[in-house]
């Protein structure tokens, strides 16, 4: 009884789409600009800087603003 192993096939490589950056570059602006925005409304939407009136904005995001590392009080 003679055995023989047959050689595994080679594994292909899985296909790589590459995106160009023109697809990429609108999101990755839109994203960073709702992220300036979010960081300003946890940051510093309060006091003089304050856009809305009231505390509604404040007590939302209070949490937030101190696991950040933001003084509010």
């Amino acid at each position: 009884m003679a055995h023989t192993s047959a050689a595994p096939a080679p594994l292909s490589s899985p296909a790589v789409t590459k995106l160009p950056i023109r697809a990429i570059l609108p999101w990755a602006a839109f994203f960073g600009l709702l992220m300036l925005v979010l960081l300003y409304f946890v940051g510093a939407e309060q006091g003089a800087t304050s856009l809305l009136s009231g505390a509604g904005v404040h007590e939302w995001v209070h949490d937030g603003r101190h696991l950040l590392g933001f003084p509010c009080h």
